[in-house]
């Protein structure tokens, strides 16, 4: 039997089973916040900082790249 895209589909959460969101430990300062996901790990506090803030200045980024400076 095949099965159809839908039913596949329908079996598989969009996010990791671990991806929940719960009280997670700031990796900043330790502090406790609530998070969306696994993926946010420093909270609203520590993202307030102008450390943080001046870390990576918006529009820097060229995105990923090769070594060499090549492109294909």
């Amino acid at each position: 039997m095949q099965a159809k895209a839908d039913d596949i589909l329908m079996d598989h959460p969009s996010r990791a089973l671990g991806d929940v969101p719960k009280l997670r430990f700031c990796l900043g300062c330790k502090a406790s916040f609530w998070s969306e996901g696994f993926g946010q790990r420093i909270c609203a506090r520590c993202k307030g900082t102008t450390a943080w803030r001046a870390a990576v200045p918006e529009g820097v980024s060229k995105g990923r790249s090769r070594s060499g400076g090549r492109s294909t």
